[in-house]
């Protein structure tokens, strides 16, 4: 193989591979994948603009020795030329810590450009996030 020679990674597996290594904790390997002027917006909270930033906050997770974990659930992506893709995710994710662990419903949209992501957006209700704190607090005190 050429070193002119690219992979092609179309964006479904791009947001895939993405959210798997932050999954295992690789923030670098998984920031790889994004451009360095990325939005990372979640619903009502600030928008985090930046690669550095967005990794940064990102492994704010570590220094509270939290866990992080997704169940996708449905993924679908538009484009495909590579220029200009959208990936939606209906997803849970999981934010844990010890035995404690918090489930929510989470829907994403990646924007990718040039198999980049430009924009990660997650919507999610904080009731459904109360929902999974009560759930998981009570599954934590039953495993004591």
């Amino acid at each position: 193989m050429s070193e002119a020679t690219e992979l092609h990674v179309d964006a479904v597996s791009t947001v895939r591979n993405f959210l798997k290594l932050l999954e295992l904790g690789d923030v670098d390997g998984a920031f790889a994948l994004v451009d360095p002027d990325i939005e990372w917006r979640n619903t009502t909270l600030p928008t985090v603009r930046g690669a550095d930033r967005a990794r940064k906050a990102f492994r704010s997770m570590d220094r509270y020795d939290m866990s992080f974990a997704v169940e996708i659930h449905h993924i679908a992506g538009e484009g495909g030329t590579g220029e200009r893709d959208v990936v939606l995710t209906e997803r849970t994710d999981y934010l844990g810590k010890g035995t404690f662990k918090v489930g929510f419903w989470v829907c994403g949209t990646f924007e990718l450009r040039r198999g980049k992501i430009v924009l990660w957006h997650d919507h999610f209700s904080w009731i459904d996030l109360l929902r999974g704190t009560s759930v998981g607090a009570l599954s934590a005190l039953r495993r004591r």
